[in-house]
């Protein structure tokens, strides 16, 4: 594995050619979180159409979501796909919501952030990028999402080697890189950018990658 400079100079790499991506979109916490449990497995347009029908029948709300019918909100985000598999996981999810925190988003994200992402794993259906996902960009805490597009940058470029679990990718980025908020948040959408883009599963396009003239410390290695 590489250290801080390599993350830094990726870092810089794709900021410089994506921007600022003002990464996650959304207009509350709640809906964050909400697009983080449904965003499993499936495209980001899927996870929007799903959010817009909540939205145009006024349900993006913890009370409201609570207590409709399973089947009502299944419907609802069935644009999602694993639509009653997603339905379980969002009312365990409020359920967790509500016995631990009467409802409160608020109060739930005053918690430390590793015994509240312990926590969260806890709930059925709630993996590490899901709890990580709502952790960063609902609760504004200072921890690092990887995802599948970040192990393959990752391993492309030869930064970590074998199959390194997802706690070792995120200690990485957590000890070579400052705690910041900001910075975490960038740099994942970055990736996930530079993933769909030019990092491909099959076929990358690597020689327009904006990393791909970016000196051998990052030298390809595309199987």
């Amino acid at each position: 594995m590489q250290g801080r400079e390599t993350l830094l100079q990726i870092y810089e790499i794709l900021n410089g050619h994506f921007g600022n991506l003002r990464w996650w979109p959304a207009d509350s916490p709640f809906e964050v979180a909400v697009g983080a449990i449904l965003t499993q497995n499936t495209t980001w347009q899927s996870v929007e159409r799903a959010i817009s029908n909540l939205k145009s029948q006024n349900l993006l709300d913890q009370k409201k979501l609570s207590t409709i019918p399973d089947d009502t909100l299944a419907g609802l985000i069935r644009p999602s796909g694993y639509y009653r598999v997603k339905t379980r996981r969002l009312k365990a999810f409020l359920t967790f919501l509500n016995d631990e925190f009467h409802g409160n988003l608020e109060r739930l994200f005053s918690e430390d952030l590793w015994p509240l992402r312990k926590k969260l794993l806890t709930v059925k259906g709630i993996g590490e990028e899901t709890a990580d996902s709502i952790l960063l960009y609902a609760g504004q805490k200072p921890v690092f999402v990887v995802d599948a597009y970040t192990r393959r940058i990752l391993e492309r470029h030869r930064i970590i080697a074998g199959h390194p679990s997802y706690a070792d990718i995120q200690k990485l980025f957590m000890d070579g890189l400052p705690p910041s908020v900001p910075l975490f948040n960038q740099y994942h959408a970055l990736l996930v950018n530079t993933g769909k883009q030019f990092c491909l599963k099959k076929k990358p396009l690597c020689s327009q990658c904006p990393l791909s003239a970016s000196g051998e410390v990052l030298l390809l290695n595309v199987q």
